[in-house]
């Protein structure tokens, strides 16, 4: 029986089940007769029971939610059967089971993550095992449950508060009076007054930041009025000190505000972003006339094909001829020249943002595209999206013309070579060699490159070949 990487060996009754293992083969293990006759009876039949395990669906994901279990507890399964949908960070996927069985007590219920590799649901393989089972799923919930209450105490032992609060009255802890334990905080100038004038600056009230006794607070405490009452009664200003390390931490909520958590998808968008700072980028503008391709468009348009697919295979064709836009640096030390072309489209969908890959996008004719196209989308809009879908990209575009926008700036993928944004095309008024104007539609592209593999030559070489096919779009229909 084959290995699965959802599921795995788990120990019974201080036994450890082999999935691989048959009765038959047993015997043969064991280096006497009379050995094997001595534990027969504790190996006759054992129960297998297996954990279902959360599935790594894509290469960046490293937790998934459960979105809902298609089947209940109690259910018997069969292999290639359906069980559950789990969220990854890009789309909602089915997981099979891989076995015969029943499935025997869910582990984590839908609307919860669990990280990858980590047991979801129990499998038994008959009805006996059941209570066994329930029992393995308790201890697991169990022991999760513990070691998340376990974790707080180290961080309340120094006072009885909870975790939370500890973080906004820590900085008037010091300022606190009345405590004899407490630490005195005190300027050195404050100390020198205060043996001056015989105060017991153990007794004195600090007004400055978290609690440090100021020189103005041992001459109040003594009586005396400053001189320089503007200069050394800072009260107000101090009162406000304290906010200085708030900056470590994350600001309270404004009042009304509400406080959403990132989707698994939009987590992995962060995380993206954020991997995105270490590469060094630089960014080139092309303006492009788009008259020949806006009447193309209008020709093509109402057999489905879309701008974004024209625009698509205009840039891969450019790529053909410019592989150094098309390859990849990952590790710092080299770069790869990939083999194909694969144009990644970025799509905004409910929730987050998700680029679904033209593969091959320069060897499809423009209809057999657009027709691709339109199923990668419907995909994403449905989170139906399998892996090969969308991290498969070796370039991509970014499109929000249709938004009226003029320009923006896209931020580089990582594992990318470059990442075009296309604006809005629109009227503009040029002048020819001849000196004489007229209007024509101008469109502005700009690309981020990693500049590591691309270079400005290279870089303008490319545009310079994208404008011309849009340019003379006649061969976008070859």
């Amino acid at each position: 029986m084959a290995s699965s990487p959802f599921l795995s060996k788990i120990p019974i009754s201080n036994k450890t089940i082999s999935f691989a293992s048959s009765l038959s083969s047993l015997p043969s293990t064991f280096p006497s007769k009379s050995l094997r006759h001595h534990r027969r009876n504790a190996l006759t039949v054992q129960s297998k029971i297996r954990e279902i395990f959360m599935p790594a669906l894509s290469s960046t994901m490293t937790e998934g939610k459960i979105v809902s279990w298609i089947k209940s507890e109690g259910d018997v399964l069969s292999k290639g059967e359906s069980v559950v949908v789990v969220e990854s960070d890009k789309a909602d996927m089915d997981v099979e089971t891989f076995y015969d069985g029943i499935l025997a007590a869910i582990v984590v219920p839908e609307g919860e993550s669990a990280p990858v590799g980590a047991p979801i649901g129990i499998l038994a393989e008959t009805e006996d095992e059941i209570a066994e089972a329930k029992a393995k799923a308790a201890s697991k919930t169990g022991s999760t449950g513990s070691s998340a209450v376990a974790a707080p105490p180290p961080t309340a032992t120094s006072a009885p508060t909870s975790a939370i609060s500890q973080l906004v009255p820590a900085p008037a802890i010091p300022a606190a009076a009345g405590d004899g334990s407490r630490k005195i905080v005190a300027t050195p100038y404050a100390k020198k007054l205060a043996k001056q004038h015989k105060v017991d600056i153990d007794k004195v009230t600090g007004t400055g930041p978290f609690g440090r006794i100021t020189p103005a607070d041992v001459e109040a405490a003594a009586g005396i009025t400053p001189t320089k009452p503007v200069a050394t009664k800072p009260a107000p200003v101090a009162a406000a000190a304290p906010a200085k390390p708030a900056t470590t931490l994350s600001a309270p909520p404004l009042p009304g505000s509400t406080v959403v958590p990132f989707t698994t998808m939009q987590a992995a968008v962060s995380k993206n972003m954020v991997d995105s700072l270490s590469v060094p980028t630089f960014r080139v503008g092309y303006p492009v006339t788009t008259d020949a391709l806006d009447a193309l468009y209008e020709k093509v348009k109402p057999k489905g094909v879309t701008m974004t697919a024209l625009l698509a295979k205009a840039a891969a064709m450019a790529l053909v001829q410019h592989p150094v836009v098309n390859a990849s640096c990952k590790d710092g030390k080299s770069f790869t020249y990939n083999s194909n072309i694969n144009v990644a489209v970025a799509v905004a969908i409910n929730g987050g943002l998700i680029t679904p890959v033209l593969q091959d996008a320069d060897k499809l004719d423009l209809y057999l595209l657009s027709q691709k196209w339109k199923e990668l989308v419907e995909k994403a809009r449905t989170k139906q999206l399998q892996p090969h879908d969308y991290n498969s990209g070796t370039f991509t575009l970014s499109n929000l013309g249709m938004f009226g926008v003029d320009r923006f700036d896209a931020i580089l993928p990582p594992g990318q070579g470059a990442i075009m944004a296309v604006g809005a095309s629109k009227p503009t008024v040029v002048a020819d060699a001849d000196g004489f104007f007229s209007v024509k539609n101008k469109m502005l592209v700009n690309v981020t490159a990693d500049h590591r593999i691309v270079y400005g030559a290279d870089l303008a070489a490319f545009l310079q070949t994208f404008a011309k096919i849009v340019e003379n779009p006649e061969s976008l229909t070859l």
